[in-house]
Parts: C-alpha cells; structure tokens; sequence
C-alpha cells in the first residue's frame, strides 16, 4: 500500500509540472489585448453590438449601461441591439424602461418572436439572427449579459481587428467570481481551457486547433455573413467555437488572445447554474470524445485531490513500520511530496489571478475543484448522449445536436 501510494504522489507530481509548463508555453504565446488610446485614427467603422438576453433579469441592466459607458464612438457610428429572447422574467420590462429613461438612440431593443422551428435553434443562436437582420455595422461585436465592457474597449477591440485583418477577433475577459462554486471552479476550468487550446496553435491559419469565446465576439461582417453567420450554426449548442471553426476553415482569420482590460465576465452566480452551463458545454466544445472527457476527469483528479489522498495514506501507513526511523522517512516523503504539489496548486492559481485578474482566494480548496471539474466532464457526456438533464436555464436541448 505504501509502495502503491508513493507511486500515485509521484505520478501527480510529474502530471503537475508538465500542466503547469504547458500552461506558461500557452500563455507565453498568447497576444495581449491592452487599453491604449487610439485617437490617432481619423474614424472608426460602423459597429453594432448585439446582446442576446434570456431571464437577465440581474444582469442585463448593468450590461448594457457599461457598453454605452465604455465608448466614446459617435452615435452615427455604433449602435447596441438588445434583443429579449423570450424571457420568462421581466427582462422585457427592464429594457422598455432603460429605452425611456436614457432616451440613448444608439440603444435599440427588440422583443424577440417565438422560435420557428424549435428543434433546429439552440441556445442564443435565434436571438442573435434576429439582431443582424437589423444590425447595420461593418462590425459586429456579440457579448453575453454577465459581461462589462471597460472603457476603451471597443475602439481597442476594433483596432486590433483592423490592423489583423481578422474575420473573427475573440478573447477571454476577467473573471469575476461570486458564489463559493464560482471561486472553486472557474479558475481551474480556465487554466485547463488555456492548456488544451495553445494560442499559436489557434491563431496559426493552418492549425486544426480552433477555440472562440461567446462573451465576447467582434466579426467583420463580410466574414459574418460569409460563413452563413448564426444561421448556418443554429443547431449548434456551443456556437462560438462552430463559428470560429468556420471562419477558420474559410481562412477568414481567427484572431484569440488576452483581454482582461478590456471586459470583466461573472458566467453564473450559483452551483446550480455553473453545473447546468458546463455540463451543457463541456462534451460538445470536445467534439463529442468521451475519451477526452475520461481523460479531462482523470487529470483534474490526479493534479488536485489525488495528492492529499497519497499523501494521508503514506502517511497512516508510516505508523505500521517496525522502526522509528523508517517512520520518520516515509512521513517525512509523504509531507515533502504533497508540500510541492500544493506549491504547483497555489502556482497554477497565481498564474490565472496574474492573467484574469481573479484573485487566489479560497486556492487551498483546489482538490474539491478538480473532483467538481471531473463530475462536470463525466455528466456532460451522460446528459448530451442521452438528453437526461440536457437543459440551459431551463431549455430542454436537443438529443443529437
């Protein structure tokens, strides 16, 4: 047993050093996406901000006055579609108001019609189609309702595209953390989505790595509408990385980096929303391969709680040893090895604070993450083959899709 648990604690460690490395050569690659001032260009292109919302009811309000807040592109120049995609809250009731009270003619607000063919349009997919069929911008910028544009984020954003010439600009926010769930969960998911989803591998035109994330989205529209837009991922549950698939496939130009200055995102605010959100995500956003799925929970359980298991049994079964000094030695192991995969726990959690300006709280429960991370990646599978549970904010999905 002692032999068995010494090996397991040496097999966490080196899983934790090669994570942990492939990590920083992920990030080493990564294109920093920084607020400066860009007044130096003459003008800026049309642009059209589009929000899905559905049952926003805490969020949408907040939203929408950080995106009219962040910029300061003229009226004639930007426009903010918010498009109410059948709430059953009073999301509606919010955005006729916010209509009245800011009397802001860049923000238009549509309530959207009933799906017209349900079982061929998932998630926010209708909602956004609605919005383009209005939209007038040569650039289209799609954020969720959790996400808070910063100042200067649009016009960065923009200019960044402009001087890539990419179809599809798209990048991960800060991240905000709220519920204990959030904190214990969110930073590890991110880490592993930075590790499996290398950044030169994904903005290398010839790379089959692909990676688009929904919070926030900046196409240019001939590229949009070039790869069929919403449309042509309708059926698509995890959208953004469909549509970043095509405009890859189209040599379009996908362009994915770093924005923490740029927009703050809190994606839930309960156990019980994160686990719906990702387990509706999770197994599809692998292409549907249950042996990556079984990999991703192997792994989240050997980095993080596999090395306080090991570590407590070397250190229980020391005390069976016939000698004092055979004792003190294995203890003694067993402390220094589960002392340096902490160090590599707390490591990985400084490295996400550093990049998504999410602090390290509550770091030491980490081995409860990985133990959460692993049910998520084993529950996606279950619900998205065989439809049980297979819901998002109360929307039943469809099975095949």
């Amino acid at each position: 047993m002692l032999l068995f648990a010494s090996v397991l604690l040496s097999i966490s460690l080196v899983c934790s050093i090669i994570y942990r490395q492939r990590l920083q050569l992920s990030l080493e690659a990564a294109p920093q996406f920084t607020i400066e001032p860009y007044s130096h260009l003459p003008t800026y292109p049309r642009v059209s901000v589009i929000i899905p919302a559905y049952n926003e009811v805490d969020n949408i309000e907040h939203c929408i006055k950080a995106v009219l807040n962040s910029t300061d592109i003229p009226g004639d120049r930007l426009e903010v579609w918010v498009v109410d995609d059948q709430s059953q809250d009073t999301t509606w009731a919010i955005l006729q108001r916010l209509q009245d009270e800011l009397q802001d003619p860049r923000l238009r607000v549509i309530l959207g019609k009933p799906r017209p063919h349900p079982e061929q349009w998932v998630g926010k997919n209708w909602a956004c189609y609605q919005a383009v069929e209005r939209a007038t911008g040569e650039f289209l910028l799609f954020i969720d309702a959790d996400v808070r544009l910063q100042p200067k984020s649009i016009e960065t954003a923009l200019t960044i595209a402009m001087a890539q010439q990419s179809g599809l600009l798209t990048l991960w926010p800060s991240l905000k953390c709220g519920c204990l769930a959030e904190w214990v969960i969110q930073p590890l998911i991110m880490a592993h989505l930075l590790v499996v989803f290398n950044f030169k591998d994904v903005n290398h035109p010839e790379s089959n790595s692909v990676f688009a994330a929904g919070p926030f989205m900046l196409f240019q529209r001939s590229a949009y509408e070039s790869v069929g837009g919403h449309q042509a991922v309708a059926d698509q549950v995890v959208e953004d990385v469909a549509l970043g698939r095509l405009v890859k496939q189209k040599g379009l130009g996908l362009y994915y980096g770093l924005g923490a200055g740029l927009a703050t995102v809190q994606m839930y605010r309960s156990w019980g929303a994160l686990w719906e959100g990702w387990t509706k995500n999770f197994y599809l956003g692998a292409q549907r391969q249950p042996r990556l799925m079984g990999y991703l929970a192997f792994l989240m359980l050997v980095i993080y709680p596999l090395p306080w298991i090991a570590a407590l049994v070397m250190a229980y079964g020391a005390i069976a040893l016939p000698t004092t000094v055979m004792k003190i030695i294995i203890f003694t192991l067993a402390m220094v090895g589960l002392g340096v995969t902490i160090l590599f726990q707390y490591q990985l959690r400084q490295i996400i604070a550093s990049i998504a300006r999410c602090p390290t709280r509550y770091w030491w429960l980490s081995p409860l993450g990985g133990i959460g991370i692993a049910a998520i990646a084993i529950a996606s599978y279950i619900k998205t083959e065989t439809g049980w549970g297979w819901t998002w904010r109360g929307r039943q999905l469809n099975i095949g899709h």
